[in-house]
């Protein structure tokens, strides 16, 4: 009898010592819809999937985000056709992109050529990596960052003074900024007061949404799936590449997954507007830099 009630008292204890250690753990991330029910990335996967363009909004330096990104495509590419395009890649180093992808140069050349971000190796290589081995088309659909700088200090008349050997990296000139776009608005009232032109902000910020939603728009395939990766600024909410890309194709149904952090992973109502997915990582997750 003492040799039972022992084994009970370990088998007691031992359940509750896994119960302790389990709840101690630090939970990474969850992903809810917009109704903040919780969802599993296959789920999120298979609602996207009946959309043209997926908007995968991004923490540029969270690695739960990225790790997400290449798992993503991995089970999308199982059923569908897919494009890829991120804004990391700016539109005039396509033709260095595309010789990397189809082996002409060198890994080495491309990353001397190509003006790739700091955490390119950590974050954006698997997902450019995953395209080159199953031989999957990458645009780089960003504005050359020049451009972006350039109307940031001088307004969108700068644009005018470019050669036409310039403008073809520009998607088609001119554009009008949405005023009304809450991304715009969020940035007017975080940057405001700044002592910089906050119009040309904007504008620039602009550009940047159009140049994309304009690439994204030229290279989608129809039956086909454009899966593009941006941060989550320029898509939550529905508004950025999204107000252009419904300008440019009111057609295209358009998914958004946004990204959030918090040290409490539990849905929060503001999170509803975001996307039609959220990711919410730990703030306590480790940078990718």
């Amino acid at each position: 009898m003492k040799l039972i009630t022992n084994i009970v008292l370990l088998i007691f204890f031992l359940i509750n010592a896994e119960s302790a250690r389990s709840q101690s753990l630090i939970e990474a991330y969850r992903i809810y819809d917009r109704t903040g029910k919780e969802a599993s990335l296959e789920e999120m996967s298979s609602k996207l999937s009946e959309n043209d363009v997926i908007l995968f909004g991004e923490m540029h330096n969270n690695p739960i985000d990225h790790w997400l990104q290449l798992e993503l495509i991995k089970h999308l590419h199982k059923t569908e056709k897919l494009t890829l395009g991120a804004e990391m890649f700016e539109r005039d180093n396509q033709l260095v992109l595309n010789e990397y992808l189809l082996g002409t140069i060198a890994l080495d050349h491309f990353k001397k050529e190509a003006k790739l971000w700091p955490n390119y190796t950590t974050d954006y290589a698997p997902l450019v990596e995953f395209a080159k081995e199953n031989g999957l088309a990458f645009i780089a659909t960003n504005v050359p960052r020049r451009y972006a700088s350039l109307v940031a200090r001088q307004g969108l008349q700068a644009l005018d003074s470019l050669t036409d050997d310039a403008k073809r990296f520009l998607p088609a000139l001119p554009f009008l900024v949405d005023t009304n776009d809450l991304g715009y608005k969020d940035m007017i009232a975080m940057m405001g007061g700044h002592g910089m032109n906050i119009d040309y902000l904007v504008a620039a910020q602009a550009l940047k949404d159009y140049t994309m939603a304009s690439a994204i728009s030229e290279n989608f395939i129809e039956k086909g799936l454009f899966v593009h990766f941006n941060g989550s600024f320029h898509s939550q909410k529905f508004s950025g590449i999204n107000t252009y890309l419904g300008r440019l194709n009111a057609n295209l149904n358009i998914g958004v997954i946004a990204s959030a952090e918090s040290e409490n992973l539990d849905f929060q109502d503001e999170w509803k507007e975001l996307g039609d997915f959220i990711i919410v990582t730990n703030a306590s997750m480790t940078k990718t830099h």
